[in-house]
């Protein structure tokens, strides 16, 4: 994604563009974890590394917040991520 909202929000029915946005912010937290932590990997220097890790860290906060958001919006979202791990706690067991 980096940088672009992959979505023309003008298309989308007005009821569902707020759900959008907060999908689509999720979408660049979950970029921007992944670019942290893929420098992360690159860098030689430890005190880089302590600091993009922790950047990576507060990221995964802010996708708790847009998924707790989304949840307040979207019930149908909710119930199907608890069905989801409800799926994979089966698997697993």
């Amino acid at each position: 994604m980096l940088s672009q909202i992959p979505i023309n929000l003008e298309k989308i029915k007005q009821e569902d563009v707020d759900k959008q946005i907060l999908r689509t912010g999720m979408m660049a937290e979950l970029d921007a974890v992944s670019l942290y932590e893929q420098m992360a990997d690159m860098t030689q220097s430890k005190n880089i590394k302590k600091v993009l890790l922790d950047i990576a860290k507060e990221e995964k906060t802010h996708v708790g917040e847009f998924e707790a958001l989304l949840f307040k919006e979207d019930k149908e979202q909710a119930k199907e991520t608890e069905e989801g791990k409800k799926e994979v706690g089966e698997l697993l067991e």
